[in-house]
């Protein structure tokens, strides 16, 4: 009897952190795939599409990237910032995504904010020096 309390007692916390654990690694590996498919899909731009063309399905490759995890992204998760300049030979892209996860089984009627675990992800993909120069810049 006493053994069934205290395996009780100490396997709800342990599955607790389990689920926890879990939705963070899905998180961190959906932010990561992302921001490669993001930055992979703005250097390999058709000819004839502008930077903000380009931006637009960045945007696109990292929502089915963190789609794929079951996480939605919002447009101000993602930031694109080129170095010197975008589609330009020698520049470099790189892609930043922010988000947080919450905590799992919290329920909102506690009030205030739901406890969140900050997940970040960087990539940086390089135009390449003997390309051809597209879009707009």
């Amino acid at each position: 009897m006493e053994f069934s309390w205290l395996a009780l007692l100490l396997m709800v916390p342990l599955i607790y952190v389990m689920l926890g654990v879990f939705d963070v690694q899905r998180a961190s590996y959906g932010a990561t795939a992302a921001t490669r498919a993001a930055g992979r899909a703005f250097i390999i731009v058709p000819d004839g599409l502008s930077e903000d063309e380009a931006r637009e399905r960045a945007f696109e490759a990292a929502r089915v990237a963190m789609k794929d995890q079951g996480m939605e992204l919002s447009p101000d998760q993602l930031k694109i910032s080129c170095n010197p300049a975008c589609l330009q030979p020698g520049s470099t892209v790189t892609v930043e995504l922010n988000t947080e996860v919450p905590l799992p089984l919290i329920p909102d009627a506690l009030g205030g904010e739901r406890p969140a675990i900050h997940i970040s992800a960087s990539h940086t993909e390089s135009y390449g020096d003997y390309r051809e120069a597209k879009g707009d810049g």
